[in-house]
């Protein structure tokens, strides 16, 4: 479990990530606009990818790496997709998936 503490930089950003993913899809759920459904769609699988990530480095997995990046992958197109909508959750979302994208990514164990 030690080398979980290693990754707490990682864990964090990646945490974030999912709750503002999370926070993001509510919102534009709520707000009932068709516009926003691949908005949803893309944090949903950001969230949940982040949050396996975190769960993953907390374990100490031998899949982190992979994990790491197909979850940047992920980031990088829900920013994409957040940025385009001038709704503050999203404008949000897509600023804490950036950073999330830009942490390093980690090697095979």
């Amino acid at each position: 479990m030690s080398e979980a503490y290693n990754y707490l930089d990682h864990i964090t950003a990646y945490s974030s990530c999912a709750n503002a993913c999370e926070h993001c899809a509510s919102a534009c759920l709520s707000e009932g606009n068709a516009g926003h459904y691949r908005c949803v769609e893309l944090c949903r699988d950001c969230s949940d990818l982040c949050r396996l990530t975190a769960t993953l480095m907390l374990r100490n997995s031998p899949y982190v790496a992979v994990a790491s990046q197909l979850c940047r992958i992920a980031c990088l197109a829900c920013a994409e997709e957040c940025v385009q909508h001038v709704s503050e959750h999203c404008q949000e979302c897509a600023r804490t998936c950036q950073v999330c994208a830009e942490e390093p990514l980690l090697e095979s164990a």
